[in-house]
């Protein structure tokens, strides 16, 4: 293991229509986003540097920031070896600027080029990342921040980007361990890396001022980890989920819970005193350590604000559950799972030749539910409620494209706006929305390498 003193932890476990797509640089004024190899020093400073694949240069990429209703144009260049695309996600986006590889566009193939061109209709914190081999391409470092301003400005001072990240490192050579696709990380818990990072900083530090009034927006960007997250000396407040706003802010007494893909808004008073520090703290398994030290220093106030109130709402047509379409998906497979046969190809096959293909787990008893049929397809408008059940013996962050969806509780009642929701092993949960943003969405588990090995599904919208 890399040697590493307390504080340097290391860890152990609507739309736009006009679409073009084009292989040449000419003819347009499109900001590029280049996805190229490059050196980071993303270990503390008595290690080498790490190879990562960024895009412009550094991982997270250049955060885009664009008013709510605005435009985003961004021609992706490759440099790799291998083709990638972008999905920009959480964005209720033209479907074919969604950015999947083999369902809303062919892969970018190395020197080639593909223009993004889409509105984005909705404020809140969102990223973009990968969407082509994305266990290995975002494992590797490929995404950065897609944020949409409110049209108001926030009785806030300040605000933060937050993206965590954890990285699976030779401690030998301080490089990304080279085993994308490892048969464990397909069928357990998936990639787990060994060094976390904030903003692609090992051991974060800011600083603040006492009362001064932030904005957080923390993003989930590792394959796999499930981040446990706290505050010290900070005092706060739960603003939004996934980009979407609550209703009203909800107090942060106990852990918060950030699955692959999710984001979280916080506005958090420093309360801590000059001298001292405040931490976003991340619960291991034995003990709290930093994730995020803010040093508190001079030119703060001596009075606090009221409680903030909540933001803006974003315009979205509510489902109606009476009138909802019931759909079902079974998860199943993994590790110490009961599948022992599942369909691939249009063929029942026995869990043996499954496995030999590079599957472990199924939807509905289909290992390669983004071919063929889909789960559903459905009318513009259409209410639908789903359940699915995690038949499985881990967690999954369920990730739906291009739409919302409300988790629905056991009590009938619709919770927030999600675009990603987890269910622990052996959980069933409900999710409820309208769909209504026409194309073909894919319906995935955000750990990555589960994705690749068979939790991938779609939805079809006419």
């Amino acid at each position: 293991m890399i040697t590493l003193n307390r504080r340097q932890f290391l860890a152990t476990s609507a739309a736009f229509s006009g679409l073009s797509a084009r292989t040449g640089f000419a003819g347009t004024p499109f900001a590029t986003l280049t996805a190229q190899q490059s050196d980071v020093q993303l270990l503390p400073g008595d290690y080498g540097k790490t190879s990562l694949w960024c895009f412009d240069g550094g991982s997270p990429g250049p955060e885009i920031r664009v008013a709510q209703g605005g435009r985003v144009q961004r021609r992706l260049v490759n440099r790799f070896s291998q083709g990638t695309s972008t999905h920009w996600h959480g964005i209720r986006i033209n479907n074919a600027m969604d950015g999947v590889s083999g369902l809303t566009q062919d892969a970018v193939q190395p020197e080639e080029t593909f223009d993004y061109d889409f509105t984005v209709p909705d404020a809140g914190t969102y990223w973009y990342h990968a969407h082509n081999r994305s266990f290995e391409q975002v494992g590797r470092g490929l995404y950065g921040a897609l944020i949409v301003e409110e049209a108001e400005p926030l009785d806030i001072d300040r605000e933060e980007v937050l993206i965590l990240d954890d990285w699976l490192i030779d401690p030998e050579t301080a490089q990304i361990k080279d085993d994308f696709g490892a048969s464990h990380d397909l069928s357990h818990a998936g990639r787990i890396g060994n060094l976390l990072t904030t903003n692609g900083t090992f051991n974060l530090g800011l600083r603040a001022r006492k009362n001064e009034r932030l904005r957080l927006r923390l993003i989930n960007a590792a394959n796999a980890r499930n981040f446990q997250l706290g505050l010290e000396g900070l005092d706060g407040w739960v603003v939004a989920l996934d980009g979407m706003p609550l209703t009203a802010p909800v107090k942060v007494t106990e852990a918060m819970i950030l699955a692959p893909a999710q984001r979280i808004d916080l506005i958090v008073d420093v309360v801590a005193d000059v001298g001292e520090a405040a931490h976003i703290l991340q619960f291991g398994r034995e003990e709290a350590f930093s994730q995020v030290a803010f040093e508190v220093v001079e030119g703060g106030t001596t009075n606090r604000r009221d409680a903030p109130l909540a933001l803006p709402p974003n315009d979205h047509r509510m489902v109606d559950l009476k009138e909802a379409t019931t759909l079902s998906l079974s998860m199943e497979g993994g590790a110490m799972g009961r599948m022992r046969s599942a369909s691939l190809g249009g063929e029942l096959k026995p869990i043996g030749e499954i496995v030999e293909a590079g599957y472990f787990w199924s939807f509905n008893g289909r290992v390669d539910g983004i071919n063929g049929d889909p789960l559903a397809r459905l009318d513009r408008g259409q209410n639908v409620r789903l359940k699915m059940v995690n038949d499985t013996a881990f967690p999954h962050a369920m990730h739906l494209h291009g739409i919302h969806f409300h988790e629905v509780a056991e009590n009938g009642t619709l919770g927030p706006l999600r675009d990603t929701t987890l269910l622990e092993r052996g959980q069933t949960r409900e999710i409820a929305f309208v769909a209504d943003n026409p194309g073909q969405w894919l319906l995935h588990c955000h750990m990555l390498s589960h994705a690749a090995s068979g939790m991938m599904t779609k939805i079809v919208v006419g």
